[in-house]
């Protein structure tokens, strides 16, 4: 993360505390992972787990009708005035239910889990190009994830890292829409004749345009 400033997505893995401290880096929550704990806690307090993934379930459906909007300041605008209240409301169940619950309780966790990561949910009430949730790279890292054992032999032991690079422009070009064979073929037939001196941003998956022949 080194030179990186922006905001990071992430769910309330401690190992991501050392990167989340650094000034220019804004971290956000994940609400699906705070959903979970809520789903978690439906065997032993269905009715309080349940009015609470009630209420997550309403923010979804508030931030779906949001996201049909274009402009960024009026989705900003309107989670402000739309999305907040709700998020606070939240917050304020989560409170009343931590107070009445064990700590060590399903619920206890699921409201503690969710409090302890909500200044990451301010994070995305005030940022309208951030996700619910970061469930779209979860799914996206998915099959590398159950894969890797099987693949832990497929080379030197920086392989590790120019896996990871392949893997991200693939999936880059699948969120894109981008055919990643026809991508590959116009980029890898490209990059010979480039210096350091030219600009490489037509060739990033976002930016890139297939050639007429293709």
């Amino acid at each position: 993360m080194d030179g990186f400033s922006g905001i990071i997505q992430t769910d309330g893995y401690g190992g991501y505390n050392t990167v989340s401290a650094r000034k220019e880096i804004d971290r956000a929550a994940c609400l699906a992972h705070c959903r979970r704990k809520f789903v978690d806690a439906l065997s032993t307090d269905r009715i309080q787990a349940q009015f609470v993934l009630n209420l997550i379930g309403n923010i979804y459906h508030e931030d779906k009708r949001i996201a049909q909007c274009e402009d960024l300041n009026q989705q900003a605008h309107l989670r402000r005035r739309d999305l907040e209240p709700m998020f606070l409301f939240l917050k304020k169940i989560a409170l009343v239910l931590k107070e009445r619950s064990r700590p060590q309780s399903p619920l206890g966790k699921a409201c503690n889990y969710l409090l302890g990561q909500w200044s990451g949910l301010e994070v995305i009430m005030k940022s309208p190009q951030v996700q619910l949730d970061n469930n779209l790279v979860e799914n996206a890292v998915r099959p590398t994830a159950l894969g890797k054992k099987n693949w832990q032999f497929i080379g030197a032991p920086d392989t590790g890292k120019k896996s990871a690079i392949i893997y991200s422009i693939l999936l880059s070009c699948r969120c894109f829409g981008i055919d990643p064979e026809a991508y590959l073929r116009d980029v890898l037939g490209k990059l010979p004749a480039m210096t350091n001196q030219d600009d490489f941003a037509p060739l990033i998956p976002q930016n890139w345009k297939p050639p007429i022949d293709l």
